[in-house]
C-alpha cells in the first residue's frame, strides 16, 4: 500500500483548514488506505465545498480518482493542487504517486524530490524516493538518500542495512564491511542476538559474503569460524565454508565438506558440483557438462568419485545420473 503523508503544520502556503475540514481530510488520507475510494471522494467533495482552493484536498481527490481508473481528471486535479499550494509536501507526494503508478519513475523522483524541498526530513517520502532511485539504478543517488534516512532514524534496523546494501550495489565493499561493523558496535551489551538469533545470524553472513565479493577471500574464511557458534543456518554456513575453501585451492577440506553436506542430502546437485570441483582440483565448479570441454583424465576421475558415491548413497537418484555420459557418441 502507498502512504500518504499528512502536511504538518506550517508546511504549506496555504492557511490551516477548520478543524471540522481538517478531520474531513485525515478521513480521506484513511480513506485512501482502506481502499475506500467513494468514500474518500464524498469527503473530499465536503472539504472542495467549503474550500474549492485547498490544493492537499484536490491533490487527493485526484489520487482516489486515479485508484478509480480516472487518470485524465486524475492528473489535472493533481496539477492544479500543486498550483495551489506549491509548497506542501501532499502535493507533490500525490502527484509522485501518479506518475508512479504509471511507471514513469523519472517523473515522479522530481515529483518527490519537490516534496522534499518543503519537507526535507520526510521519512515516508524519502523512502518511496530510495526505491524509484534503485528501480532505475541511480546508485550514488539512492547511496545519499539511504545515508539521510539512516542519519533521521539510526535506531532502525532496516536503515543500516540499506545503506550497507547501497554501498554494496556500488561495490564500495569496505564501505559496506564497516556500515555492518558499526551497527554491530551499536548493539553491543544489547540482548538483540538472543532476542532475535536468526537475524543476528543473516546479517553476520551479509557481512561475510561483503568479504568474499571484495576478494578477501581469506578473510571471509577466517570471519566464518569465528562465527560458527552464532550462525542459526548451519547447512549454509557449512556450503559457505565449502566454496571459500574450493577458492582457496584448499581442495581436500573442501571435498571433505561437501561430501558432509551430501550425506544431509544427496540429491543436491550444487553440492555435487562443488565435490567434483574439489577432486578436479578447480575452483571453478561445473553444472552443465554436456557443454563442457572434458579430457579423458577429467572423464576418468568423475568415474571413479561417482563409483564411491553410488557406493556410498545407493538410493540416491543424482548419483546414479551423475556424471552424465561424457565422451561424445558415436555418430
Amino acid at each position: 500500500p502507498i502512504d500518504v503523508c499528512v502536511r504538518r503544520r506550517g508546511a504549506a502556503m496555504g492557511p490551516p483548514l477548520p478543524a471540522k475540514e481538517a478531520s474531513l481530510f485525515k478521513s480521506i488520507v484513511k480513506h485512501y488506505e482502506l481502499k475506500s475510494y467513494k468514500k474518500g471522494l464524498r469527503a473530499a467533495d465536503q472539504v472542495l465545498k467549503k474550500f474549492p482552493e485547498h490544493g492537499e484536498t484536490m491533490a487527493m481527490k485526484g489520487l482516489l480518482l486515479n485508484c478509480m481508473d480516472k487518470k485524465q481528471e486524475a492528473y489535472e486535479l493533481a496539477r492544479q493542487g500543486v498550483k495551489l499550494d506549491i509548497k506542501s509536501q501532499v502535493c507533490w507526494h500525490v502527484y509522485g504517486l501518479l506518475y508512479r503508478s504509471d511507471r514513469d519513475y523519472m517523473q515522479a523522483i522530481k515529483c518527490y524530490r519537490g516534496a522534499l524541498r518543503y519537507d526535507p526530513d520526510n521519512v515516508k517520502i524519502l523512502r518511496d524516493l530510495s526505491m524509484l532511485q534503485v528501480q532505475l539504478r541511480l546508485l550514488p543517488d539512492f547511496l545519499d538518500t539511504r545515508q539521510k534516512l539512516l542519519a533521521l532514524k539510526p535506531t532502525n534496523r532496516m536503515h543500516w542495512f540499506t545503506f550497507a546494501a547501497a554501498h554494496h550495489l556500488l561495490k564500495h565493499y569496505g564501505q559496506a564491511i564497516g556500515v555492518v561493523e558499526a551497527y554491530e558496535k551499536s548493539i553491543e551489551g544489547s540482548d538483540e542476538p538472543t532476542r532475535e538469533p536468526y537475524e543476528y545470524s543473516e546479517m553476520l553472513m551479509y557481512k561475510n559474503q561483503l568479504y568474499e565479493e571484495g576478494g578477501r577471500t581469506q578473510q571471509a574464511l577466517d570471519h566464518l569460524d569465528r562465527v560458527k557458534d552464532k550462525v542459526v543456518d548451519g547447512v549454509s554456513w557449512k556450503q559457505k565454508r565449502a566454496q571459500l575453501l574450493l577458492q582457496l585451492h584448499r581442495f581436500d577440506e573442501a571435498r571433505d565438506v561437501y561430501l558432509e553436506l551430501l550425506k544431509r542430502n544427496p540429491e543436491q546437485f550444487g553440492w555435487h558440483a562443488g565435490l567434483q570441483a574439489a577432486e578436479l582440483r578447480t575452483s571453478m565448479p561445473t553444472e552443465r557438462w554436456l557443454t563442457a570441454k572434458v579430457t579423458p583424465a577429467t572423464e576418468a576421475t568423475l568415474r571413479d568419485l561417482y563409483e564411491d558415491l553410488q557406493k556410498r548413497f545407493p538410493r540416491s537418484q543424482a548419483c546414479k545420473r551423475l556424471p552424465p555420459p561424457l565422451s561424445p557418441g558415436p555418430p
